[in-house]
């Protein structure tokens, strides 16, 4: 992934600025001014996403959308974050983005987004405001989740660890595996990571 930084010279860059890129394959999001594209994702990376919305449709309220990447979620007119799935209000979806923090913003990791998704984007939706944040790591495969709260989250680089970083978000689940996630927020759900990468549906 890039980050690539000011055109025009001298200002950051906008909603209207992100309007004006090529619709070639490539995720363009906006984070403080900074334009951060992202390439093509993998199989394994769409195959997760499709099964991850196969198991929330069913269990999110009628009030609530679940939707996949892209979908442009503008936190203000200098940062637009594009989650790989979006769990929303049906009444804050406008023809073109969803406006305001998402109930569920959920990130599938790659080798190339890793750091993105872990921190800089976690931090930005907590700064938000978005009360869930889950991580799927597909490789391993394994589910975090996160909710905001006033107190910190685990540290990210050590499950073990007490640390609170400044983000707000406290883990609430993670599974690998053969394990079941269960949650009762934002909605009840019942799923194993396993499930999410395999090859064929069981």
């Amino acid at each position: 992934m890039g980050y690539v930084r000011g055109f025009p010279p001298g200002r950051s860059l906008t909603r209207a600025d992100l309007e004006s890129m090529p619709h070639d394959g490539h995720r363009y999001e906006l984070l403080d001014g900074v334009l951060v594209v992202s390439p093509s994702p993998r199989p394994l990376h769409q195959r997760a996403i499709l099964r991850l919305i196969v198991a929330l449709e069913p269990a999110c309220p009628a009030t609530h959308e679940v939707l996949p990447a892209p979908v442009d979620v503008i936190l203000a007119e200098d940062t637009v974050l594009i989650p790989d799935v979006v769990v929303g209000r049906r009444d804050a979806f406008t023809e073109q983005a969803l406006i305001g923090p998402p109930v569920l913003a959920v990130e599938v990791l790659s080798p190339r987004t890793r750091h993105f998704d872990l921190h800089l984007k976690r931090a930005k939706f907590a700064e938000a405001g978005c009360p869930h944040y889950w991580v799927i790591d597909p490789d391993e495969p394994r589910i975090r989740c996160w909710r905001l709260g006033p107190r910190g989250a685990v540290d990210l680089d050590s499950p073990t660890s007490c640390a609170e970083p400044l983000d707000g978000y406290t883990e609430t689940a993670s599974v690998a595996g053969q394990q079941w996630l269960e949650l009762n927020e934002p909605f009840p759900v019942r799923l194993r990571p396993a499930d999410l990468v395999s090859s064929h549906r069981g």
